[in-house]
């Protein structure tokens, strides 16, 4: 122990260099440190000095290991590991000695320092290893990252880790203030032992799964040293400090201080580490972001854990909220939300804690509108675990619905995902009822509240006015007192009363009582008499200091009467009256219970209704948003919809339809989500048996296509085929739909088509379902009952159409398309039931005509002839029933006069379905050549060169030729023309089968010239090479209609008032068509308005079609719009005219001015609607003769009908993007539609530029165009409207580059702008634009454009704003000196303007340009009906307008037509009556458009 004496006192050091320099006298200083070389001997050393003398050993031998220390990233592994084995045994000794070192009360002083000393430098030699070895392991783990491996010492460390930690924390452990005197332990030492802890929690791994225990072992040395060593202080400081420059430390430091609060109790380190962060300043957090999401992350992670303390120490927290920092803000509010859930959760909460809860609620609320919007997402987020966890009381859940609903219009989109998922978790988690609907909630409200009313009104009536006691006694005073004045006076014979005094008090009380009560005032107050005189001194007979015995007497009845006597008792009240009151108290008190029970039954129903309002109104703003561009806010759009349908809101059906569009989206998460939310309603019904399970899903199917569009029904369609492909649907299912079309199970005509339409939807995916049950599906639907219900018919027909083989998916096979031979049942009953529904005026009869005539075109070997028959077997009823009206009249003797009156002509829907059906009969022959037959050809043409290949290959095998003599193939086959050629060659044929024989029939008169099959048994086709070849299968395939071989030819006889009798007509066609032998046929069509008649005698000509004879009675409709004036009519002969344009370009061109006179002349909307569709159909199979009237449909765009311009966008949105039609100028029509007063339109016209952003640049490059032609005066469009489409139509500019650009056309266009409207636009224009620092020096360089333009307040205004949002956005100095140097000549400007104005006014030298006219507030829509503008009104450089003027003088003035529609003149001739634009109304053709994938339909 000597030379323990002689050591010096051992100071911690701040750094290890400390220790090399002597500071005072007595202090341990490092002699010398070792080479590398020496510290292997000088370890061996300690070891054996440590075997022998135990830990006081390092005394001796301090400097080698300080050596070790100080060369340690020289030293190699194997020294290192055996430096920090052996220290981890030296201070395991040590800590097994102290103990029974402490414990020895004769310990010497000069002992007590040595172990003082030993101990400091074991745990500053131990502790420096651990923090090399850290250091090292931290490094290490960097350079695996990069793949750098090299041989380190971090093995050892990772499995010495631990245990060395646990040395460490049973050292602190031990009572070692003994060591310094009894004091406390050195704070230095402390820091010494805990900072390898918190060194190895710097480590950005340490939160790993695998470091679970490391974490556990310095959780548990920390709070040895909390406990033992009276950490707190340091502790508190040290983890705020690392909660600023370590975030991943924050949940590793809440887990931790969870623990000491559980384990140790150290509740106090709470609140110390909340104050900590506290009293931070929230403008120096807001400076710094690291900081700020430790703070955040350990707040929010210990209110989780321990949310009882952070309640208790929210008060310090709480100044935060009002800080710039969103992340302090959302972590104080999650800790509000945790609180709340775990603390202040249920309704046995005390006063305070309530109030506490309510004002946590409200504090929520009101951050649910915060400025950020992460802020007002996460408090969204809480109040959805709020919800779930059934936290929220009901009296709040009124306003955090209104407020969820509220949040659906943020324009942060994270914002309105979690407030759907908001609504979510309240339907998931109401409390009211598992249905929600308006209407089925309203009517038990009304009845319960009508109740309660009833009730109210009984309690009041029955309770009556309240009197007391006292105050009964105030009103019976004068009667008592004169009864009493009545004892005092001589008695009567007859007033003798025999009343006698009880025994006792008791009973004498209640007698005088009694008596009161019965108003026996007198019997009462002699009876008190009687009984003062006998009960002297007992109560409430004595004490008595009344001047008199009458006030005596009067004294005792009021105490009696009032209930104030002490001797009057409970349990026996006095008879009478208050027996009475008991005995009604209890029905009164049940009353009063039920009118409580009832008044919080209407409370709840109205809080569920109320709810259910909330949700409705939500419906229709979350229906909205299942369009937009973010996919979480779409599917979670589809959840919603999918949770309210749970629910039996009625209203959610609407959006169940709405998000059935999306199943064609290119996201896959959307497409899936659609797929489940109908997999969830539809497949999964609930029901107690498996009949019951089918019949609820087949009714839910059926309802969604109650008045569905054609759209629904095809998706609904594609999302069955999907559960049909992957076997989701029961055989169940299609077993019940089969039952309900056969009439075997009890169901309505709707519910009957319904099922028609579901079997055809379930065989889009497997077409055996329709194909086995085929001859069910036409005996039953087109039986002799289907006239009776067209619209089944109809649906029968879409359902066997489904066997039809899809063309582009036969593309590319050898496989024999799919068809019915001509002779087929389907075909005859379908045949049978068009022709027999032909004379019915069912409004029905032209939607199944259209879809039997397409099945027929699609299935059937000879559909021409089958057509054909169809025809002549409606024209024959035609003739029949025109004969029949005629022949009645003839009997009857009316003069011819009196015929033609209106009244016995051809009815106008036989002449409708007529028309009707020569137009869909044209349209599906062109489209049966275009695609059936082009693709039959392909097909054999590709069996046939295949083929060749084949016995090529054979014979060159059999010759065995070298394969270098075989390429015998010409330079065509080589380069893959052959096939082209031949495609060219098809599509050529087919070409002319339409322009000369559809319609003019100049060839042709071979029966079933195109039934593919049969002419394909043949085997007569294509057999020869070249152009022999083509005129071979041209002459197979020539087109007829009429399978007799015979044409006919029309011969039109217009009639007026009188001179040819229908007699005579009758007669001379009778003629005609006996002298012939075959039928002939008689049309007349009545007008509304006159009696103008219409005769066609159809007879057989050689060299004609059957088309061509019906082509001029559908003209003859077109042409006389006066005469024909139906409106049915009309449109089904402007739609005819439309489908017979599609057959021949030549056609098509000599009518193209009739169909656009009608398109745009027409008072019918219904006319205006089909032609435009038709026009449609037109530019993309003749682009280049619709080109020239691109002016026309672009004008359609302004039509006076909401209908006509819903189409009109439709159609244009599909021509545009498909690059149909030019994207002129003229597309400020459509983008006039984003004003539209229809909401609908409105979103046709978004959707169209949403899709055109899509496109590249092409909405950047038509902006400027836009923008000139809004903002002339001659658009009529008002400034308002002008900014709503400004504001829409700039949102879709984000390129930094486009922005440049447009900023600088935008200040050039000042200078050819002539109004101050169009001044005021383009700098309105600009405020929308995000200006960089470019687009600012754009600015400065086109300044001088605007500069004149600044005196106007409105352009300085908006120039103001531009700058103004620049200097808000922040850039680098330079460029705000840029901007105050712009913004001070914008100023200088204004300025200078304003005086030159001034100056102006006084000397009336030069008059200011006047400003532009303002039209009246109102409808921004222009008129109907005009012209396109004109390319002189635009806003364009001044050359090109000077040019365009002087081509203006040259060309002659245009004569406008004048278009007569009358109908009420009779004697106007055919020329007077036309309805087509004159020559030189007629758009003169411009450089023809070349699209060669556009010559036919595909």
């Amino acid at each position: 122990m000597s030379g323990a004496m002689e050591i010096p006192e051992f100071r911690l050091p701040l750094v290890p260099a400390d220790l090399l320099r002597e500071s005072s006298p007595g202090q341990y200083t490092v002699q010398e440190v070792l080479p590398v070389r020496d510290l292997p001997p000088a370890l061996t050393a300690f070891r054996s000095a440590f075997r022998a003398r135990g830990a006081l050993a390092v005394l001796q031998h301090f400097d080698p290991m300080y050596s070790l220390l100080h060369h340690f990233q020289a030293v190699g592994t194997d020294v290192k590991e055996d430096a920090l084995e052996l220290m981890a045994r030296v201070v395991s000794h040590h800590s097994s000695e102290l103990p029974a070192i402490l414990g020895d009360s004769g310990l010497s002083h000069a002992d007590r320092a040595a172990h003082l000393n030993a101990l400091k430098m074991n745990c500053y030699l131990l502790t420096g290893l651990m923090d090399a070895f850290e250091t090292e392991t931290c490094k290490s783990g960097l350079l695996e990252k990069k793949k750098c491996r090299t041989k380190t010492s971090g093995s050892l460390w990772e499995e010495e880790r631990e245990p060395v930690l646990r040395l460490l924390t049973q050292l602190l452990q031990l009572d070692l203030r003994q060591l310094w005197g009894g004091f406390v332990v050195e704070e230095e030492f402390v820091s010494l032992m805990t900072g390898s802890s918190y060194r190895i929690l710097e480590n950005p791994g340490i939160g790993l799964q695998r470091y679970r225990a490391t974490r556990e072992a310095v959780t548990h040395l920390l709070a040895a040293a909390l406990v033992h060593c009276d950490h707190m202080f340091n502790a508190t400081l040290k983890i705020t400090q690392m909660l600023q420059h370590f975030e991943h430390v924050a949940p590793v430091f809440a887990q931790a201080v969870s623990l000491w609060v559980k384990e140790y109790g150290l509740k106090s380190l709470v609140g110390e580490l909340l104050r900590e962060v506290g009293q931070k300043c929230p403008l120096d957090l807001a400076h710094d972001a690291s900081v700020i999401k430790g703070y955040a992350v350990f707040i929010t992670e210990l209110a989780e854990q321990i949310p009882a303390l952070v309640l208790a120490n929210m008060s310090v927290l709480l100044r935060h909220l009002d800080g710039e920092s969103y992340m302090m803000r959302n972590a104080i509010l999650a800790a509000m939300a945790e609180v709340l859930v775990q603390v202040l959760n249920g309704d046995q909460l005390e006063e305070a804690a309530r109030g506490t809860r309510d004002q946590f609620l409200t504090m929520l609320q009101a951050h649910v509108c915060d400025i950020n919007s992460f802020v007002r997402s996460r408090v969204l987020q809480l109040f959805t675990r709020i919800v779930q966890c059934k936290a929220l009381p009901l009296t709040q859940f009124q306003s955090v619905v209104s407020l969820a609903v509220e949040r659906l219009k943020d324009k942060a989109v994270v914002v309105v995902k979690n407030a759907i998922q908001l609504l979510i978790a309240f339907l998931s988690n109401n409390p009211f009822s598992c249905k929600l609907s308006c209407t089925d909630l309203s009517e038990p409200l009304k009845k319960e509240v009508q109740k309660l009313q009833e009730m109210r009104g009984r309690n009041s009536s029955a309770a009556g006015p309240v009197i007391t006691p006292e105050e009964e006694w105030e009103a019976m005073l004068p009667e008592v007192r004169a009864a009493i004045q009545q004892l005092f006076q001589p008695l009567q014979e007859e007033e003798e009363e025999v009343l006698e005094v009880e025994k006792t008090v008791e009973s004498t009380l209640k007698q005088i009582t009694g008596l009161l009560r019965k108003l026996n005032y007198k019997c009462a107050a002699r009876l008190t008499q009687k009984a003062l005189g006998r009960f002297q001194g007992k109560e409430p007979f004595s004490s008595l200091m009344e001047e008199n015995e009458e006030a005596t007497i009067l004294s005792v009845l009021k105490r009696l009467y009032t209930g104030s006597c002490p001797g009057q008792n409970t349990e026996d009240p006095p008879h009478g009256n208050s027996g009475l009151e008991n005995e009604e108290a209890v029905p009164e008190e049940q009353s009063q219970t039920e009118l409580i029970k009832q008044e919080m039954l209407v409370q709840y129903l109205q809080d569920a209704y109320n709810f259910s309002v909330k949700i409705t109104e939500a419906l229709s703003l979350i229906s909205k948003l299942m369009y937009e561009n973010c996919v979480s806010v779409v599917q979670e759009a589809i959840e919603f919809f999918v949770t309210v349908s749970q629910f039996g809101v009625s209203e959610a059906l609407s959006g169940v339809r709405r998000m059935l569009p999306l199943i064609w989206s290119k996201e896959p998460g959307i497409k899936e989500a659609v797929l489940n939310a109908y997999r969830r309603l539809y497949l999964s019904p609930s029901g107690d048996s498996g009949r019951a399970r089918v019949q609820h899903l087949v009714r839910s199917l059926s309802l969604i296509m109650v008045d569905a569009s054609l759209g629904t029904i095809r998706c609904l369609e594609e999302i069955i085929s999907e559960f049909v492909q992957k076997d989701e649907i029961e055989p169940a299912v299609t077993q019940l739909l089969w039952e309900q079309f056969t009439l075997k199970s009890q169901c309505s005509s709707l519910e009957r088509r319904a099922a028609v339409m579901l079997l055809g939807m379930m065989a889009q995916g497997n077409p055996e379902i329709i194909g086995s049950n085929l001859d069910v599906l036409v005996t039953v639907g087109l039986s002799e009952k289907g006239c009776e219900d067209y619209r089944l018919a109809q649906e029968v027909c879409n359902a066997i159409s489904k066997l039809a083989r899809n063309t582009k998916q036969a593309l590319g096979k050898n496989s024999t398309p799919f068809r019915l031979p001509q002779n087929h049942m389907l075909f005859g009953h379908l045949s049978e039931t068009v022709t027999k529904g032909f004379a019915q005026p069912s409004c029905h009869w032209i939607p199944f005509m259209e879809a039997a005539v397409t099945l027929i075109y699609q299935l059937a070997e000879g559909a021409e002839e089958i057509c054909a028959h169809i025809l002549q077997a409606c024209s024959q009823q035609a003739l029949e029933k025109l004969k029949e009206h005629d022949g009645q009249k003839a009997d009857s003797g009316d003069s011819p006069s009196r015929v033609s009156d209106g009244a016995s002509n051809l009815p106008t829907f036989l002449l409708m379905h007529l028309v009707s059906l020569v137009g869909q009969v044209a349209l599906q022959q062109v489209a049966y050549l275009e695609v059936s037959v082009s693709a039959e050809l392909r097909r054999r043409r590709m069996l046939r060169d295949d083929e060749k290949t084949k016995n090529r290959s054979n014979r060159s095998t059999k010759k065995q030729r070298p394969q270098s003599i075989g390429n015998e193939t010409t330079m065509e086959e080589e380069l893959g023309l052959v096939g082209a050629t031949a495609d060219d060659t098809e599509a050529e044929l087919i070409r002319s089968i339409c322009e000369t024989e559809l319609l003019d029939g100049k060839r042709g008169c071979h029966r079933g010239a195109l039934a593919l099959p049969a002419c394909e048994r043949t085997g007569t086709v294509g057999n020869r090479p070249g152009r022999r070849k083509a005129v071979s299968v041209r002459r197979k395939h020539s087109f007829v209609l009429s399978g007799v071989s015979f044409y006919v030819s029309c011969l039109f006889l217009c009639l007026s008032g009188g001179g040819f009798s229908m007699v005579k007509a009758s007669q001379s066609v009778s003629i005609v068509y006996r002298s012939c032998g075959i039928n002939g046929v008689i049309f007349l069509k009545e007008g509304c308005t006159n009696s103008a008649l219409v005769l066609a005698v159809f007879m057989p000509t050689p060299g004609k079609h059957l088309l061509s004879a019906f082509v001029p009675l559908v003209l003859k409709i077109c042409n006389n719009p006066g005469l024909y004036s139906d409106p049915g009519l009309s449109a089904a002969a402007a739609l005819a005219l439309g489908k017979v344009c599609m057959i021949s370009s030549e056609f098509c061109d000599s009518h193209l001015r009739l169909l656009f006179t009608l398109m745009e002349k027409s008072s019918l909307p219904g006319v205006r609607s089909n032609l435009f569709i038709a026009a449609g159909d037109l530019a993309i199979r003749f682009p280049n003769l619709v080109e020239p009237w691109t002016s026309h449909l672009y004008a359609r765009l302004r039509d006076p009908c909401p209908n006509v311009r819903m189409m009109a966008g439709l159609v244009m949105t599909h021509l545009i993007l498909k690059d149909m039609v030019k994207v002129k100028g003229q597309v400020s029509e459509l983008a006039a539609l984003l004003i539209d007063p229809e909401e609908a339109i409105v979103g046709v016209a978004q959707n169209f530029f949403t899709e055109l952003s899509n496109k590249g640049n092409a909405i950047y490059n038509l902006l400027p165009d836009i923008i000139s032609h809004l903002s002339d005066p001659n658009c009529s469009i008002e400034e308002e409207s002008f900014h709503t489409i400004m504001r829409h139509l700039l949102s879709y500019i984000t390129k930094d580059k486009q922005t440049e650009s447009l900023v600088e056309k935008l200040c050039q266009r000042f200078r050819t702008a002539r109004t101050e409207r169009q001044y005021r636009d383009l700098s309105y224009c600009l405020t929308l634009l995000p200006i960089s620092e470019r687009g600012l020096q754009k600015l400065q360089d086109n300044f001088d454009c605007f500069a004149d333009k600044l005196q106007d307040p409105a352009v300085y205004g908006c120039f103001q704003t531009v700058l103004a949002r620049f200097r808000r956005a922040g850039s680098k100095p330079e460029a705000k000196a840029m901007a105050e140097e712009l913004e001070q000549k914008v100023s200088a400007a204004h300025n200078r303007g304003l005086d030159s104005a001034e100056t102006c006014q006084k000397g009336s030298a030069t008059p200011m340009p006047e400003p532009a006219k303002r039209k009246p507030t109102g409808s921004s829509r222009r008129q109907p009906l005009s012209t396109s503008n004109r390319d002189e009104d635009f806003v364009t450089p001044q050359p090109r307008s000077l040019r365009n003027q002087q081509r203006a003088k040259k060309r002659p003035p245009l004569k406008k037509a004048i278009i007569t529609f009358s109908s009420d003149e009779e004697n106007s001739s055919e020329d007077d009556l036309s309805a087509e634009l004159r020559e030189e109304e007629t758009p003169t053709k411009t450089t023809p458009i070349t699209r060669s994938s556009a010559c036919r339909l595909r």
